[in-house]
């Protein structure tokens, strides 16, 4: 169906002319059997929202339409959108850069196009590459996988901030949390321990998409400088649906995050970036198997002793071609999802830094306590190595959580 410009609007959760975002009416319209991004519902309105507005998009290669086109192919080559910048991310706008790169600046070889870099950019530094380019607005369209510690949100984050500081508008076009979004899970961040990987008290597994954390952020964290927002809405996406269930095309969003299987355990087994153990870069399972040099079966088998739902823990051995361990053979542990529903993957991540503490004398934190950034406070590296169970540690987060809960349920839009 086409929506008019007002039903658009009344869809984007948003009111005023580029104001302040709020709530819309959540749930999927009837009929439809797969997810309808946001970009596929302003493209239904003939881009009814960007109209008169130089406009620069930041994207990556999850910026696709239902047919796998590009979205900055399609706006480039539609007259009714004055398309004149694009902006990349970490991992760059063509997706080439490994974990804490990017591609640099350029030009796009399909549209010709000015590409910028915004990776390690925030601020005032930001604001002045949205000046140089010349827009009015910043369309941001990245497929997100749920995990506080995946930065494409606080580049979200840092846009709409450097876009406020700049007098530049943002449009959010929405995409599904691919490990659904019935709940938060997790650890929310202390202030004090604040990076790239978690600028904002966020619980650790947010359980909310793009569109629902832009109104988030505006509303709580900058609530004293809000910038102009719009949020596109999906139609069709329930919180309870994992990727596969939408319908649309999976594009790896991040070189070392090939499947949606990957993202459900990313939430988890992320942790061990924080430890001197493989969290599986290099090989073609990364997040789904964990090891090192020296670790053998005892590990599956106390991970699986500790009965977590969901989950089964197999003994692994892989050999990293990059990465820790590259070249050399690791004996680990793999995930096997077999209940989506009932699995969750960061309790399944602090059971297995439990357990591989517990059973291989080599295991070590990161010297950098990479690991207190990651869950946003040093409370669970002090309880691992004080030797408290999973149980023990969630329980030291459940009052964070719970006030994190109350706070999100006000920006959901599904």
């Amino acid at each position: 169906m086409t929506l008019s410009r007002r039903g658009l609007l009344g869809l984007a959760g948003a009111a005023g002319a580029l104001g302040a975002a709020g709530a819309a009416a959540p749930g999927a319209e009837a009929g439809e059997d797969r997810v309808r991004t946001g970009f596929e519902r302003l493209a239904e309105d003939g881009y009814d929202v960007l109209a008169g507005q130089r406009i620069g998009v930041i994207t990556n290669p999850t910026g696709i339409t239902a047919d796998a086109r590009h979205l900055v192919d399609v706006l480039h080559a539609d007259r009714r959108v004055d398309l004149v910048a694009v902006f990349g991310p970490e991992h760059g706008f063509r997706g080439t850069a490994q974990a804490g790169g990017s591609e640099g600046a350029g030009r796009d070889p399909a549209t010709g196009l000015p590409v910028y870099d915004t990776y390690d950019k925030s601020g005032q530094r930001l604001a002045d590459v949205f000046t140089a380019a010349g827009i009015d607005t910043v369309v941001f369209d990245v497929q997100d996988v749920g995990a506080r510690f995946y930065t494409y949100i606080w580049t979200l984050y840092d846009c709409m901030r450097a876009a406020a500081l700049a007098g530049k508008a943002v449009v959010v076009l929405d995409r599904p949390n691919p490990v659904g979004g019935r709940r938060a899970a997790g650890p929310v961040l202390q202030r004090p321990y604040a990076s790239f990987v978690g600028r904002e008290p966020i619980a650790l597994a947010h359980g909310m998409t793009a569109g629902e954390l832009a109104l988030l952020f505006n509303g709580e964290f900058l609530a004293g400088s809000p910038v102009g927002l719009r949020v596109v809405r999906m139609s069709g996406w329930r919180r309870e649906s994992f990727f596969g269930a939408t319908g649309l095309p999976w594009v790896p969003p991040s070189p070392n995050m090939p499947t949606p299987d990957t993202a459900l355990a990313y939430a988890g087994t992320c942790l061990f970036e924080g430890t001197n153990l493989s969290e599986g870069r290099g090989t073609t399972t990364p997040f789904e198997v964990l090891g090192a040099e020296g670790l053998d079966r005892r590990w599956a088998e106390a991970a699986n002793g500790l009965g977590l739902g969901g989950v089964w823990f197999r003994e692994a051995y892989f050999t990293p071609t990059f990465s820790k361990y590259a070249g050399k053979v690791c004996g680990g542990v793999r995930l096997i999802v077999h209940d989506r529903e009932a699995f969750d993957p960061v309790r399944a991540g602090i059971g297995l830094l439990v357990t591989a503490r517990r059973t291989w004398s080599g295991f070590a934190w990161r010297a950098d306590r990479w690991i207190d950034r990651l869950t946003g406070s040093d409370r669970v590296r002090l309880m691992v190595d004080a030797g408290a169970g999973v149980e023990e540690i969630a329980g030291d987060w459940a009052a964070g959580l719970a006030r994190f809960e109350a706070v999100r349920g006000r920006y959901l839009l599904y």
